[in-house]
């Protein structure tokens, strides 16, 4: 699936390989091996495939029919988050982190939309 809808992704951008592969720093061959499914992206990837074609992870894995996603809502977002003085903590000193913390962080917040619900 994701080997399908890259392409159709690419090309919908008026990308050629080589032009999404500069964009998203790796190979021609790289994008040809997703392309031709020879090889599946790494999560990581997957997101910076889908945020530089302007679609979603769930579009390129088949999830949903829905080609477009709307960035700008998620930088608005992210934005005010990021400017949110009582949150901006995390985003500036949670990548500094260890790898420990961070999980630790991860399941208190698990625990706290748990409770929420």
């Amino acid at each position: 699936m994701i080997d399908h809808r890259l392409k159709v992704a690419r090309k919908n951008n008026k990308l050629t390989q080589e032009q999404l592969a500069q964009k998203v720093q790796t190979t021609k061959g790289t994008i040809s091996n997703y392309e031709n499914g020879h090889s599946t992206p790494s999560n990581e990837m997957l997101v910076l495939l889908a945020r530089t074609l302007n679609t979603s992870t769930d579009y390129l894995l088949g999830n949903t029919d829905k080609f477009n996603y709307d960035i700008s809502q998620d930088e608005a977002e992210f934005q005010a988050f990021a400017n949110n003085p009582e949150l901006s903590v995390f985003y500036k000193e949670l990548p500094g982190s260890d790898e420990e913390a961070v999980e630790r962080l991860r399941k208190i917040w698990e625990i706290i939309k748990y409770e929420k619900k």
